[in-house]
């Protein structure tokens, strides 16, 4: 993988760990300042978008954003800016018990991402991988952008 220090990885981030990066520091927040100082490529999709916007709009993350002095608006299109949109041209069922997380898969098919990065245990990560791209959690992609010496 020696090419890994020239081209930055390709991801898509489940909606979960974009939250995550978004409102709270640890591994999903390294993602999105590794995409910000270019070391990674976020690539996400229309529908995807929207489940962003309506998953900050629980009330549960009312207070977090306050915290911020931000809105959903701004936050998702901060998010917006850092990522390159791709159109699925089919979303087949892969996840049992989550159709939200085809559209994930969708678009890292449609990306051609090397990585799925998502935090939950119970849907994507068991997948393992698809089509050839793994699945993966937050921490296992900062560990690996820290080993190439990119951070």
């Amino acid at each position: 993988m020696a090419d890994s220090a020239h081209q930055p990885l390709r991801l898509v981030l489940d909606t979960n760990v974009v939250v995550a990066g978004l409102l709270w520091s640890g591994p999903p927040r390294r993602l999105i300042e590794a995409a910000i100082a270019g070391e990674v490529e976020l690539y996400s999709s229309a529908v995807l978008l929207d489940e962003l916007a309506h998953t900050l709009g629980y009330s549960k993350f009312d207070r977090r954003i306050e915290a911020f002095r931000t809105s959903i608006a701004a936050l998702v299109a901060q998010y917006t800016a850092l990522v390159t949109l791709v159109a699925p041209a089919s979303v087949p069922r892969i996840v049992a018990n989550d159709a939200d997380d085809d559209h994930v898969i969708a678009a890292a098919v449609a990306a051609r991402a090397e990585l799925i990065v998502t935090g939950v245990r119970k849907h994507l990560l068991p997948i393992g991988s698809h089509e050839g791209i793994a699945i993966v959690t937050a921490r296992e992609v900062v560990d690996r952008i820290e080993a190439s010496g990119k951070a």
